[in-house]
């Protein structure tokens, strides 16, 4: 029988990020549900950010700064030392609505056979102004054009972190990878609710990209995760056709301006 308080682990990934980590610090602290466990996993870093983990070091359940191989290796290192029934991670340019988790320990009492849980994000443009972006639950765009379940929204139990963890050699779409092929062994295990749970700074590795190293990242993906020629070749006629598509139409906002 589920804990009715199970405990959650949280992990904070985070390389010189003292402009945001406060933010994000705090976002866990102050969530509604307690039985949670703080873990952050830092990089090395050299910009004051070891300040401010020892200044919230009494209510962080564990931490270590050493150098690792990359944000994904820095995810799996806190993985691997988290206790939690349920794993959220949160980086150090997002926060947590208030009352994400929860939102997320209710819906896992409500659904003790679902795996893994994910939610809409508010995705924070430079300016500070907030975009709703909800999960997209089309099959065809996820398997053939990317990431459409928000990532920094999902909590994952943890027997689904003992059959795979982040790809390292990836420099990008590892968590696409994660979700694809959680997604092809069990669609069922995923548990949608409608509601913002993270606010998601615009940035970091996947979105610094350029459209065609993500195509490229993108085939290095569905070829790992075992999708066939026709698949893999499907998706590059889509991701290509769109990437036409945007480059024209910057093309011809460009005249307009001119």
């Amino acid at each position: 029988m589920m804990n009715d308080s199970p405990l959650i682990s949280i992990i904070t990934v985070v390389f010189n990020g003292s402009k945001t980590l406060k933010q994000t610090i705090d976002s866990v602290l102050s969530q509604n549900y307690k039985n949670i466990e703080y873990i952050i996993i830092d990089g090395g870093s050299t910009d004051g950010t070891l300040d401010i983990i020892k200044k919230h070091e009494e209510y962080i359940t564990e931490w270590i700064s050493e150098p690792d191989k990359g944000l994904y290796d820095a995810m799996n290192k806190g993985i691997s030392k988290a206790n939690g029934e349920i794993i959220g991670m949160i980086n150090s340019d997002d926060w947590y609505e208030l009352n994400t988790v929860e939102l997320i320990v209710e819906a896992y009492r409500k659904n003790p056979e679902k795996k893994i849980f994910h939610g809409d994000i508010f995705e924070i443009l430079e300016n500070g102004i907030k975009c709703l972006r909800r999960f997209n639950p089309s099959k065809f765009k996820f398997l053939y054009y990317g990431m459409t379940y928000n990532h920094p929204t999902m909590f994952v139990h943890k027997d689904v972190y003992k059959i795979h963890l982040y790809n390292n050699n990836l420099k990008s779409h590892s968590d696409y990878q994660f979700v694809l092929e959680a997604f092809l062994r069990d669609r069922s295990q995923f548990n949608y609710l409608s509601i913002p749970l993270t606010n998601f700074r615009l940035g970091g590795i996947s979105a610094n990209g350029s459209l065609l190293t993500g195509l490229k990242q993108g085939v290095i993906v569905r070829n790992n995760v075992k999708m066939n020629f026709f698949e893999i070749f499907m998706s590059l006629i889509l991701g290509f056709s769109i990437y036409y598509l945007f480059s024209m139409k910057k093309l011809i906002t460009f005249k307009k301006i001119k």
